[in-house]
């Protein structure tokens, strides 16, 4: 008999709507489920069972008297330490604001409670949410459910990590240059990052971000299943007039042709064995699905890389460098000081330079979508690597930072992208990266959902310690 922590999310509202299944069960499940693994792995850092019980008793009221609940009804959900919730602290993994306790809720996370979910636990990150590794002094680490020698991801190392050991149907992460792919790729089971100004984000507890968090950070889903990104997808993106970012784009767009690119190894970025087997993989199994699959030549991802690195970090960079060093996490200090010579070389004028190209780029890859649907390509150039590869040595951060051109990219560039885990060599998961243009998050979802088809890693799974 299948555990109701294992699950999807669609099927779970399903029930619980039908009043097969209480809310409270489901909470009681998602719980229980946290007190058995969460110990392995560190995923979920602060949960309050008496308020996930109570909000689950009121989605049962709701329901015994007729009222409508939402399309997640009572689905237990994570959401990530770097986003408000009220009564909670908006860390980010960082001691310096361990006693920042925000007072009202992010929109991401109003509109998951509007649609009905129960929030069971806030999940880890590393500290200012620097890393591809999920470590910090405040928490401590998180380790991969399916191997703890390789890393969970990050910065939703936390997110994804809950959600593939079984806590929670829906994971909420954040995403500024890869943040909701990696760990999604690294874990073994999928993230979508939305396009800019999808869903609607900001921190009352925290102050204005700069501009180039404002225009490439965004929030996100991570599930096990694709409709489950989809369900996820709808209830984050409803209207919340504090973003100044927010469209009120469609969910759904015209019908396309389905045509989708190949890019394998885009700007001649060396990939592994294991990696183009992948690609070439996604790729047959959209042939198989009535898909016109051809390798092409895309617009520039490498430079787009590039001037995202510069946009996150050098935009407000000493602040960055002053309060890392407060906090004394070396693997912030770590990031930064390897970032040091490019983002102290963006002077004002270089930084006009930056946002002019940026509408060349996003306007090339517009026009390419015009011809394609999608764009399948790596989420990474190398499988997920071994935990904390990047304080190793200089070499091994660049080779990291190296691997992961095909994330970094897309928020410069403010489109959607989606990584779909399609299997495992040895532990290690693999599966590729869907692109497309503004607001076609319906065509990277129905890419994805015929390589979903051809099969994914088993999930959700116990740890293995």
């Amino acid at each position: 008999m299948t555990a109701l922590w294992q699950l999807s999310a669609t099927d779970l509202a399903a029930q619980i709507r039908s009043r097969k299944v209480s809310a409270r069960e489901a909470a009681k499940a998602a719980l229980d489920r946290l007190d058995a693994v969460n110990p392995a792995i560190n995923a979920v850092i602060e949960h309050r069972p008496d308020e996930v019980f109570k909000r689950a008793d009121a989605i049962d009221a709701m329901l015994k008297r007729g009222e409508p609940v939402g399309p997640m009804a009572g689905v237990p959900v994570t959401t990530k330490i770097n986003v408000d919730q009220a009564g909670f602290a908006t860390s980010n993994g960082v001691t310096l604001q361990r006693e920042i306790i925000a007072a009202t809720n992010s929109p991401v996370v109003d509109n998951l409670l509007k649609a009905g979910a129960v929030i069971v636990g806030r999940t880890n990150t590393p500290a200012f949410s620097f890393r591809w590794f999920t470590s910090n002094q405040l928490h401590g680490e998180t380790f991969n459910p399916r191997d703890r020698a390789l890393t969970p991801g990050g910065s939703s190392g936390g997110a994804a990590a809950a959600l593939t050991a079984g806590i929670g149907h829906i994971a909420h992460g954040t995403d500024i240059a890869g943040s909701i792919r990696y760990p999604a790729y690294a874990c073994g089971v999928h993230g979508l990052r939305p396009s800019l100004g999808r869903i609607p984000g900001y921190n009352a507890s925290l102050p204005e971000r700069s501009i180039g968090g404002q225009i490439s950070a965004v929030s996100g889903p991570l599930a096990r299943s694709i409709a489950d990104i989809a369900l996820a997808l709808a209830a984050m993106s409803a209207r919340d007039i504090r973003d100044p970012w927010w469209v009120p784009a469609p969910l759904e767009g015209p019908m396309a042709p389905k045509r989708a690119a190949l890019a394998v190894a885009p700007d001649g970025l060396e990939v592994s064995a294991e990696v183009r087997a992948a690609v070439l993989d996604a790729a047959a199994r959209l042939s198989r699905a009535g898909w016109i699959v051809e390798e092409v030549k895309t617009p520039p991802l490498e430079e787009a890389a590039e001037h995202q690195t510069r946009l996150w970090l050098a935009d407000g960079y000493q602040t960055m460098v002053d309060a890392a060093g407060r906090e004394g996490d070396p693997g912030a200090i770590n990031v930064l000081r390897n970032h040091r010579a490019s983002a102290e070389a963006l002077d004002l004028a270089a930084f006009s330079r930056l946002l002019t190209r940026r509408a060349t780029l996003v306007r090339e890859w517009q026009v390419f979508f015009e011809t394609w649907a999608v764009v399948v390509m790596p989420v990474s150039a190398e499988l997920p690597f071994a935990n904390h590869l990047d304080m190793q040595d200089d070499a091994s951060f660049a080779r990291v930072w190296r691997a992961q051109m095909p994330q970094i990219a897309t928020p410069f560039l403010g489109l959607p992208a989606l990584a779909v885990s399609t299997g495992l060599v040895g532990r290690a998961p693999v599966g590729v990266q869907i692109m497309s243009g503004r607001y076609r998050e319906d065509l990277c979802l129905a890419a994805g959902e015929a390589i979903e088809a051809g099969g994914t890693p088993p999930s959700p799974i116990d740890p293995v310690v």
